[in-house]
């Protein structure tokens, strides 16, 4: 049978340069239905302004998870087939195995080739995938044949300083947008996916030395092979890894961090993201990503599979928030086609855009949408997506049609400070410097939901159903100048900077200390 949405085509300008050794050891990892003998699958009913009871991961694993008997049964023939099992996860639904190229093609119907693009090359495939008649009522999605890249870090560094430009360490943002005083996100644990790169625990050293503040626990977790690992190139994934650290740290000392690194394929995105949001040691309440790609990048497989996944945080009571790009209201697709990012783009993904910030000390003189593309240095996106519907949360947010003329999830929903001229003081690869980017924008919000969370009797969890109901209360400060080259800013919700940019101590007093709806 051939797998629905697992059709793949060429890299841009890539050529096929030859095929894999038949033995070459390959990892995949299969995604599994959901049992079908728990109970429903628990739901948010937005209208009536209800959410479900938060369950424990052990919980939501027997609940929600894999049946065993799938497992086994996936398990025992992919054996059969002479493939070796590796540590899965029940609560994620995903098994893994490794075997040769040649063996795997045979099983799941495709032919692998090596593809030269220009800047790499990648293994990977062209058409559909087709699922063993034995594994086909069990079996979603297989990931890990094509390893191609699949998401960019949406960071920006400076790269000179014009007339009127700004820095600011993260703790004076923090301070401009309100964050509550008095909390720190002691007992929170912030997960962040990190798909290169790596971070010196002497560079956090001298960053939050330098700041005065305590240097907070960071864990580094490995995830399919890969681990921390330093290119000391600070405009590679180095940049993306300390500022996600650094941010988060700084405006959230008390919260613990863990770095979950990933390899940057469609495969690596989904286990990484499923190895954080099913963490029963680490627990973390918030996953912050700051990679993403256009829509039209993914598999239809691939995006149903992560959606899946944030559904499963939305159900654990993690907050995902995600990056909303670098490249405007195109999202870098070539021929200036409007698209937007994902996972930002995902309606159980908090989406967060980006603004050009101008601080008078911790006052706010002026925010506009960020938008240097006239130069050359980006653009926060934003925009309407044209593979998830609207959710309910947003039928009052008036988002226009996609570029295909249908309705869909508006993105971002949420802004910060993101544009490099006004940039944050980090430290990376041995010095300072100045970074921006909507990468930036996940990472400070991820520090302000760890300072709610310990307010309250439990965690914010899925962020956008009370965000919406509560934006006339006052929460955000309303962006409305500028424009992202495709999309216009205006009052209420609109597709380059969302609802807004937080007013800290007034969603402390709207979110904390009460259930959310």
């Amino acid at each position: 049978m051939q797998l629905r949405g697992s059709e793949r085509a060429p890299l841009p300008a890539a050529r096929p340069v030859g095929v894999p050794d038949p033995g070459e050891p390959v990892e995949i990892t299969l995604l599994l239905r959901r049992r079908v003998d728990g109970p429903p699958f628990p739901r948010w009913d937005v209208a009536a302004d209800r959410r479900p009871e938060t369950l424990s991961r052990e919980e939501f694993a027997r609940r929600h998870g894999a049946h065993p008997d799938d497992l086994d049964r996936v398990g025992t023939f992919l054996e059969a087939e002479g493939l070796a099992l590796l540590p899965g996860s029940v609560g994620g639904r995903t098994l893994r195995a490794r075997g040769g190229a040649g063996r795997l093609s045979e099983l799941f119907g495709c032919r692998l080739e090596r593809w030269a693009y220009p800047g790499g090359s990648y293994r990977g495939r062209t058409g559909a995938l087709s699922v063993p008649a034995p594994l086909e009522p069990l079996v979603l999605g297989v990931f890990g044949l094509d390893d191609r890249p699949q998401a960019f870090p949406h960071f920006r560094r400076r790269r000179s300083v014009a007339p009127g430009d700004q820095s600011y360490p993260p703790t004076e943002v923090a301070a401009a947008y309100g964050f509550p005083g008095g909390l720190d996100g002691s007992g929170q644990t912030i997960a962040f996916l990190e798909l290169g790169g790596g971070y010196a625990p002497a560079d956090l050293t001298a960053f939050f030395s330098g700041a005065g503040i305590p240097t907070p626990s960071v864990t580094a977790v490995g995830v399919d092979g890969a681990q921390n690992a330093p290119t000391g190139q600070p405009d590679g994934p180095d940049g993306e890894v300390e500022l996600d650290l650094e941010v988060a740290g700084s405006v959230a000392p008390g919260a613990r961090l863990a770095a979950y690194f990933a390899p940057n394929t469609d495969r690596g995105f989904l286990d990484g993201v499923t190895e954080a949001i099913h963490d029963a040691s680490r627990r973390p309440s918030i996953l912050s990503i700051s990679w993403g790609g256009p829509e039209p990048s993914w598999t239809p497989q691939a995006l149903s599979a992560l959606d899946s996944a944030f559904q499963d945080a939305a159900a654990l009571g993690v907050t995902v928030l995600a990056a909303a790009g670098d490249h405007g209201a195109t999202d870098g697709t070539p021929g200036g086609v409007l698209a937007v990012d994902f996972p930002a783009s995902s309606p159980f993904v908090t989406g967060c855009g980006g603004t050009h910030l101008k601080l008078g000390g911790v006052t706010i003189e002026e925010e506009t949408v960020w938008n240097d593309l006239a130069v050359g240095e980006g653009a926060t996106g934003g925009g309407v997506s044209q593979v998830f519907g609207p959710p309910a949360y947003q039928s009052g947010a008036r988002v226009p049609l996609s570029p295909a003329g249908t309705p869909g999830r508006g993105v971002p929903d949420v802004a910060g400070d993101a544009d490099p001229a006004t940039g944050y003081s980090v430290y990376v690869d041995g010095a300072p410097t100045v970074i921006g980017g909507t990468s930036a924008v996940a990472p400070l919000w991820a520090g302000l939901v760890a300072r709610l969370n310990p307010t309250r009797p439990s965690p914010l969890g899925f962020l956008n159903p009370a965000i919406y109901a509560l934006a006339e209360a006052g929460g955000f400060r309303d962006i409305t100048e500028g424009n992202n080259g495709g999309y216009s800013a205006g009052p209420g919700w609109d597709p380059c900077t969302g609802l807004g940019s937080p007013n800290g101590a007034k969603l402390a007093r709207l979110l904390g200390r009460n259930p959310v709806p």
